[in-house]
């Protein structure tokens, strides 16, 4: 594996500036020639794109730190990576019924875009050109809230969207008609008199594993409780730190974790990401077993069919005290196809020059055709300049 550069730190230090200026994030403006195209250049292990065939799926992928939404399918012809810009992509959710993914954009102000498949094209379009549209994913709806909701993981819940509110320690409802409001929190924040303590982020929560309901669904932090160092801060313990709430109880269930992330419910199973470790398992009994240690930071889990995609992100340099059980030199920016029973990496994909990944979400390939950009061909000016003037969805 490859190690650190000077210019990779270089790199990854620009990516962490970027989308700092609030005026930056909310009209969104950077110079198309900023982006960085061997930023997907890739390293492919196994049957990586047979993969993705035979289950019939496009695997979305947040690369927060590079402002990236990225997307990777086996079409007929050739595989396609395509990808979108974003400021600070985090959490991701595919709302199947309403036709949308979702995507929490956690800069200052936090942004929460709605992306839907082209479906035709406007008025006097000639028919020929409709078909080189449709099934393309493109921006149609954002909201806009405050950067102090820090939010993270998005998941639809008893069919609404909610989202992990770690700035507030809190999970918040999401409604099409606009706000946010707590619905969910651990007891562990409440005071005397049963005041929960929204005012700073004490405890990371960060993770959603959806339930029917909230009642039955899980939450991940980093700590259990509020302590005198908050997230953050170079010296907030972590190591054996963090736990695992269960929604109907809002108690913990699983403890001896560190930063734990990407917490999903798969057969009845919580499995989650044990980030610290590099480590993906399940929790059983209140016990975290581990399935597989991968070369990095895990964050970022989704299931398709028998297979489960984890991805692993570079450490932070500030950050290597919260990685105890990585070397930190040597984590991968990727994503690993793993078999959830005996641990076996399937497939990789490796980013060289990557960076942080947030979120990985499967959706049916015959639902869309991926983002606009696309990383296997030149962009064609003119037909994006005719897309986003022409697309109906």
């Amino acid at each position: 594996m490859r190690r650190r550069t000077p210019a990779k730190d270089a790199l990854w230090a620009r990516h962490d500036d970027e989308f700092r200026d609030p005026q930056e994030v909310v009209v969104q403006w950077q110079s198309a020639a900023a982006f960085d195209s061997s930023l997907l250049d890739a390293q492919i292990t196994g049957p990586w794109w047979d993969l993705l065939g035979s289950l019939g799926i496009t695997l979305f992928v947040t690369r927060e730190y590079e402002h990236l939404l990225t997307a990777m399918r086996a079409d007929r012809s050739s595989p396609r990576t395509s990808y979108l810009r974003l400021p600070h992509p985090n959490g991701l959710a595919f709302d199947e019924k309403r036709g949308r993914l979702i995507v929490a954009s956690t800069r200052n102000p936090n942004i929460v875009f709605d992306l839907a498949p082209a479906t035709g094209a406007a008025p006097g379009v000639p028919a020929s050109e409709v078909g080189q549209y449709r099934g393309l994913l493109l921006p149609v709806r954002a909201r806009y809230f405050p950067g102090s909701l820090y939010l993270h993981d998005l998941a639809i819940v008893g069919g609404r969207l909610h989202g992990c509110a770690s700035g507030i320690n809190a999970v918040v409802s999401l409604p099409d008609t606009g706000g946010f409001a707590p619905v969910w929190w651990p007891r562990e924040i409440e005071r005397a008199g049963s005041t929960p303590r929204f005012e700073q982020n004490y405890l990371q929560l960060n993770s959603i594993a959806a339930g029917r309901s909230l009642g039955s669904s899980f939450f991940t932090a980093s700590a259990a409780r509020p302590g005198r160092r908050r997230p953050g801060d170079p010296d907030f313990p972590v190591d054996r730190r963090g736990v695992l709430f269960s929604g109907r109880e809002r108690h913990i269930v699983a403890q001896g974790l560190t930063r734990p992330h990407s917490a999903r419910l798969w057969r009845r199973r919580v499995w989650l990401d044990n980030s610290g470790y590099g480590e993906f398992g399940a929790v059983t009994g209140g016990t975290f077993e581990v399935v597989a240690r991968l070369p990095g930071w895990t964050r970022g889990l989704c299931f398709s069919g028998d297979v489960a995609f984890v991805a692993t992100s570079r450490v932070i340099p500030r950050f290597r005290q919260y990685a105890p059980g990585l070397d930190v030199d040597q984590s991968v920016c990727g994503v690993h196809a793993v078999d959830p029973k005996s641990g076996t990496t399937l497939a990789s994909v490796i980013w060289p020059r990557g960076n942080q990944i947030f979120a990985v979400e499967a959706v049916p390939s015959n639902w869309t055709r991926g983002l606009p950009f696309s990383s296997d061909q030149p962009t064609d000016e003119r037909f994006l300049r005719n897309l986003f003037s022409r697309a109906v969805f």
